[in-house]
């Protein structure tokens, strides 16, 4: 099988991060996609909400959706949760797939700064989405994409291609995808429940419903 993997806060899930996946997993050929809330993140965040609630409103948000699953891998965890630990455990988990680990253009750049990178870029290929803000050509003073034209990413930001990949170790590749850029944001979400706006059409009904009914970002 081949498994796309995306990881994140979803604090809270909305309508970005669905339509990114069902690009992704449209655009590679995908089996499914995971969806893995974070737990406790390397990073302090005082806005993150607790990660059963997270992982929840993924939950709800995924239902319906036969290629689309949701794990609770991280937010089971104790301690702080690395993407490579956690990819480490889904490749023995499936041990016959290939895995995908999708993340965005301005994730890709820090990827140095994680933690054992050049284990992790061995383990699965990566999916480097466009991000608002971002441009594939960025990518060019990238140390894991040596290799990359710059036509060929100058050719993704200006849309005449969606998709191109370039291989980054023995096993494995980075594919760049050319995603639409919704322009929704999770921290935008919060500020309007906090200050008492809409955010229908921003997120699943059955997510605002959870949000609602928890009274989750009330307050911030």
């Amino acid at each position: 099988m081949k498994i796309g993997i995306y990881g994140g806060t979803f604090n809270p899930v909305h309508y970005g991060h669905l339509r990114t996946a069902e690009e992704v997993y449209k655009l590679l050929s995908l089996d499914k996609v995971l969806f893995i809330p974070s737990g406790r993140s390397p990073f302090d965040k005082p806005e993150l909400e607790r990660a059963e609630y997270r992982y929840e409103m993924v939950k709800r948000a995924v239902k319906g959706n036969r290629h689309f699953e949701v794990s609770d891998l991280e937010v089971r965890r104790r301690g702080r949760s690395y993407t490579v630990d956690t990819i480490k455990k889904l490749k023995k988990k499936y041990r016959d797939s290939e895995l995908y680990f999708i993340l965005g253009i301005d994730a890709f750049l820090d990827l140095p700064c994680w933690k054992q990178p050049d284990i992790l870029i061995c383990l699965a290929s990566l999916v480097v989405i466009s991000r608002p803000g971002y441009t594939f050509i960025d990518l060019a003073s990238s140390p894991y994409l040596k290799g990359a034209s710059p036509v060929t990413l100058k050719a993704l930001d200006k849309g005449k291609i969606n998709e191109c990949s370039f291989r980054v170790s023995e096993n494995q590749k980075v594919y760049l995808c050319n995603v639409t850029g919704l322009n929704i944001s999770a921290s935008l979400i919060r500020n309007l429940v906090s200050s008492g706006g809409e955010i229908k059409y921003l997120l699943p009904d059955s997510v605002k419903s959870y949000i609602i009914s928890n009274k989750l970002y009330k307050n911030r």
